[in-house]
């Protein structure tokens, strides 16, 4: 049958419209930015309560968080990233991971990792040119004779915390410190830097003793008594003191202290008021609306890591709209510079140091149903940041990068 002349019209329209469309160049999709997730804690001592057991998924899921909110900005700026997430099982499927990692071409990796091991991870052949985002380890040697120039690191170290305990100490004029220790290793590094912290802001400890009890105590039926007991005998005899400071990092008998001692004071450090990243009870400038996020993502209160873990891929994220790339060495390289800046839900912009790769922020004092304060505290002040009154400052650090 002849075709109408409206139909051939027609036809020669969508010919010369499909033509069009085929001569146009295929645009392709940017690069994703990958980022790798590597965690491994190693088997904690049985904790005092079993109220809160810590979450299997304590840092994951503030990476996924912060993946998300990389996803939304990157939808209008052009810009993708990916998470590989690898949780393993022991010290050496962890460093196997991270190599499998670097063959597959990922340059930045957050590492929820014990000290020790994040120490064997970077000196790695494998590791060489990788960027390790340490949201694991407090450890103060990290920032100072064993620092490395692939290390950046969100967590704050122990001098940060201790610092921050410190000011608020001395700002309330509780000067006497009766310093209780715990037997592990962590323990006794966060008692060298509350030391530290002592002699910086003019503190003195009268008191410096080990906790040697059994935690186990508490368990049996009359362990309340028992505790009760060696607490008392613990603290007896101690020359006046303010506040009680506690050095027990796995959280096994420090929560024993409160109520017992044989004088009334307050107990602070790992348990009471504490120093920390992140608090569900932080509602200030905005951070309500993070908690709400997270919550209803995870099913559970963001914790200290969880928020270390977010800010490490929102630090990748800001770097890479910042450099307008996704080139891993590009968002680095901006990331360590002077123009770098990053919001955390804590009153002020957090930036890195560029003497030790540490990330410069406000320390929360918390205690279990309430924020009591800041750090750092009014009236401490610094040439260049009050966030560097904070840990290891320029002027003292060990650090000696390449």
């Amino acid at each position: 049958m002849p075709v109408a002349a409206g139909a051939r019209w027609r036809l020669l329209a969508l010919a010369v419209t499909l033509g069009c469309l085929a001569a146009e160049p295929v645009v392709a999709e940017p690069a994703a930015l990958g980022i790798g997730y590597l965690g491994w804690r190693p088997p904690q001592p049985l904790a005092s309560t079993l109220l809160e057991p810590p979450p299997e998924d304590e840092g994951l899921q503030g990476a996924r968080l912060g993946l998300a909110d990389n996803e939304t900005t990157g939808r209008f700026t052009g810009q993708r990233f990916t998470l590989e997430e690898r949780l393993a099982r022991g010290p050496e499927e962890a460093l196997e991971a991270l190599r499998g990692m670097a063959a597959a071409g990922l340059q930045l990796v957050v590492v929820n990792l014990p000290g020790p091991l994040l120490l064997r991870a970077i000196a790695m052949p494998e590791a060489e040119g990788l960027t390790l985002l340490n949201i694991g380890a407090p450890d103060d040697a990290l920032r100072n004779e064993q620092c490395r120039r692939g290390l950046l690191h969100i967590l704050p170290s122990r001098a940060m915390l201790a610092d921050a305990l410190a000011q608020y100490l001395a700002v309330k004029r509780w000067r006497n410190i009766f310093l209780a220790v715990g037997p592990e290793e962590g323990d006794r590094l966060y008692a060298e830097a509350m030391r530290r912290a002592a002699r910086k802001f003019g503190l003195r400890i009268v008191a410096d003793r080990p906790w040697t009890h059994e935690p186990g105590a508490q368990r049996t039926d009359t362990g309340h008594l028992s505790l009760a007991a060696e607490a008392a005998r613990f603290t007896q005899g101690a020359s006046a003191h303010d506040v009680l400071v506690v050095a027990d990092e796995a959280n096994t008998w420090g929560d024993t202290l409160s109520y017992r001692t044989t004088e009334p004071r307050p107990v602070a450090g790992t348990q009471g008021l504490t120093p920390t990243i992140w608090s569900p009870v932080h509602e200030q400038w905005g951070a309500t609306q993070l908690q709400r996020r997270f919550r209803a993502r995870a099913g559970r209160w963001m914790t200290p890591r969880d928020q270390a873990a977010w800010l490490a891929l929102r630090a990748v994220g800001e770097g890479a709209l910042r450099a307008r790339s996704t080139d891993p060495a590009v968002v680095v390289a901006y990331m360590r510079g002077p123009a770098f800046e990053l919001a955390g839900f804590k009153g002020t912009r957090l930036t890195f140091r560029d003497w030790d790769g540490q990330l410069r922020q406000p320390v929360l004092l918390a205690e279990p149903r309430s924020l009591v304060s800041v750090s750092p505290q009014p009236g401490f002040q610094h040439q260049f940041s009050e966030l560097d009154t904070l840990g290891t400052d320029r002027p003292e650090t060990r650090c000696r990068l390449p």
